[in-house]
């Protein structure tokens, strides 16, 4: 019958053997006794060394790491008090001081869902050496649920450097720091579980899309908080967790730092841009649809509606059609199609590779100004 041995029995007892099929005592000082201090060594020194690597890290960033506190106008009240008044609700979340090329001064990059619908005099940032500060403007973009917040008058502050998140891969050591149920400066370790998941629900304002999936313990109040690689850079924003009860089950997500630049350049130009073409997606191609229209694989998107006077329409896509490839680059999921027109300027044509009819189609598009046209898709 097969024993299940404790782990702290188990070094003792892998000892026991080796020396029950050896037969020989092993003395203090003797070679074989060097050997094994030797292997020891070796192995406890990049165990070590990634220790120190983790204290570096943390220690250099922690004090760019902040908590954010919001208060917001009360929800309306479902409670049946009686009184028609509900109370204002407050949020807590995490956010990390940056510098940016495009505008002089610090800031700090959080989670628009940890601020919206706060006024400026209703947020409170809370900096690691115990200073508070007030923003002084808020930016906000809940397509991305990315906020940048002005540090006006600020000097002298801690900052976290913005690394390139199109180098992570699955493996690859994180941490993340935040404030998790209000504990300040809280620092958690793991690996990217996978990159560019859009199989997310966060709501219906959140429209773009790819995160970083990692098990670095993600808990409430870490939202808007760094995620960070072995070099101390910041490679994402995190997020969302996928639980069952709300707390950390090992599956976080966090914004790619690549998609926060792009969108945080484009706020302090103004607006952020956005390309669309004007069609329903279908929110995954399931393999039965893809066996259905002759598929023998599950890539794609699978168009379910299109708008009229879209371009979309104009390029003559039509429902059930799935669409396998823009220019070059082939689609995955509705999401990463989402992702690509998205990240197209207003007037840019591209050409579409799409199955119809079980057979191949060429079409060109000429992509639409979102801005201009998201009020018919709300």
């Amino acid at each position: 019958m097969k024993k299940t041995i404790p782990l702290t029995a188990l070094g003792f007892i892998l000892l026991y053997l080796g020396a029950g099929l050896v037969h020989v005592p092993l003395q203090i000082g003797s070679p074989l006794a060097a050997q094994s201090k030797t292997h020891a060594g070796e192995l406890a020194d990049p165990l070590a060394q990634l220790s120190e690597r983790f204290e570096s890290v943390a220690a250099r960033v922690s004090p760019a790491v902040v908590s954010v506190e919001a208060v917001k106008p009360p929800k309306a009240n479902t409670g049946g008090n009686g009184n028609g008044k509900s109370k204002p609700v407050e949020e807590s979340g995490s956010g990390v001081i940056v510098k940016l090329d495009a505008k002089p001064g610090y800031f700090v990059v959080t989670n628009n869902h940890v601020v919206s619908q706060a006024r400026t005099d209703q947020i409170t940032i809370h900096l690691a050496d115990g200073r508070l500060f007030r923003p002084g403007q808020v930016w906000s973009d809940p397509e991305t649920d990315i906020a940048l917040l002005s540090l006006d008058g600020a000097v002298n502050l801690p900052t976290a450097a913005l690394g390139n998140s199109d180098h992570t891969r699955a493996g690859r050591w994180v941490l993340a720091i935040g404030s998790p149920f209000g504990l300040n400066q809280s620092v958690t370790h793991g690996i990217i579980s996978a990159r560019d998941r859009g199989q997310v629900s966060l709501g219906s304002t959140i429209r773009i899309k790819e995160f970083l999936q990692t098990d670095a313990a993600i808990n409430p109040g870490s939202s808007g908080g760094p995620l960070l690689d072995l070099n101390g850079d910041v490679i994402g924003i995190n997020t969302a967790i996928a639980s069952h009860n709300g707390s950390n089950s090992g599956v976080s997500f966090s914004i790619p730092i690549n998609l926060v630049k792009r969108v945080l350049s484009q706020m302090l130009q103004g607006s952020v841009q956005r390309g669309y073409l004007g069609m329903q997606l279908a929110t995954s191609l399931e393999p039965k649809d893809a066996l259905r229209v002759g598929l023998d694989r599950v890539q794609g998107a699978l168009v379910e509606k299109v708008f009229p006077q879209t371009p979309a329409a104009e390029a003559g896509l039509q429902a059930d059609d799935v669409i396998l490839q823009i220019d070059t680059v082939a689609v995955r999921t509705e999401n990463h199609l989402i992702n690509l027109i998205a990240g197209l300027p207003s007037g840019q044509r591209v050409r579409l590779q799409v199955w119809r009819n079980r057979s191949l189609v060429t079409l060109d598009a000429v992509v639409g100004d979102w801005a201009k046209a998201q009020t018919r898709f709300q």
